[in-house]
């Protein structure tokens, strides 16, 4: 069975790049909490609906409705994953504790992406999204004049992308997801990792790291 990894880090410090490169590199499954949540949104379902007051304001979605959409994902990737941004608080990290200790499984690793929050700012402002595949990158990495390099489509900026919101979420990080840092870190399954530095030395200090636990047998 694959690690099972956490990217933890607050908004635009990477984590969806990271999360999606890591997963590739390992072939472990990739969720964004974050993108699903703005896909239910979308779709208008019953969770979206709930949801997107919140995500408009910058705020945390419910624990009890995250562990919804969360516990039926879970059930079908038991393989070894990659969760990004997830969990946020130290209510979704008791569910997922709880969830994985009835599966006979454990996080291996907590990876923490940290940046200056005058670099996320600057990272928010030139950040788009693709609506199609949920592929996530700059400005100058768009092709043909404005379309996603992975699967072609019209790619922009995310609806939640304003200064606003993006202060918002970054308090909501300090105040509830910091916490559950601090638990991993007293567990000594969290790993540090300069989100600052280029996209492809993360991944290379990610990628070898993982492999570090994998080699010594700690997975579970």
């Amino acid at each position: 069975m694959g690690p099972h990894l956490i990217l933890l880090g607050p908004p635009a410090s990477g984590k969806g790049t990271q999360g999606r490169r890591l997963s590739g590199l390992l072939g472990l499954s990739y969720l964004s909490t974050g993108a699903l949540l703005r896909e239910a949104v979308e779709n208008g379902t019953s969770a979206g609906k709930e949801a997107e007051p919140i995500l408009e304001r910058g705020g945390y979605v419910p624990d009890e409705l995250i562990a919804t959409i969360m516990d039926p994902w879970l059930e079908t990737h038991r393989e070894g994953w990659v969760l990004d941004g997830f969990p946020r608080t130290i209510g979704q990290d008791e569910f997922l504790q709880q969830w994985l200790a009835g599966h006979e499984q454990r996080i291996d690793a907590a990876i923490w992406l940290t940046a200056p929050k005058n670099d996320l700012v600057e990272r928010v402002r030139v950040r788009v999204e693709c609506p199609d595949c949920r592929w996530s990158g700059r400005q100058s990495d768009l092709v043909d004049g404005g379309c996603c390099p992975k699967c072609c489509g019209v790619a922009g900026p995310r609806k939640d992308d304003n200064l606003e919101n993006f202060l918002s979420r970054f308090d909501e990080f300090s105040l509830h997801t910091m916490p559950v840092i601090e638990r991993y870190a007293a567990g000594e399954i969290l790993v540090t990792c300069d989100a600052t530095l280029p996209i492809d030395e993360v991944t290379a200090l990610l990628f070898e790291t993982v492999k570090e636990i994998i080699r010594n047998g700690q997975t579970a």
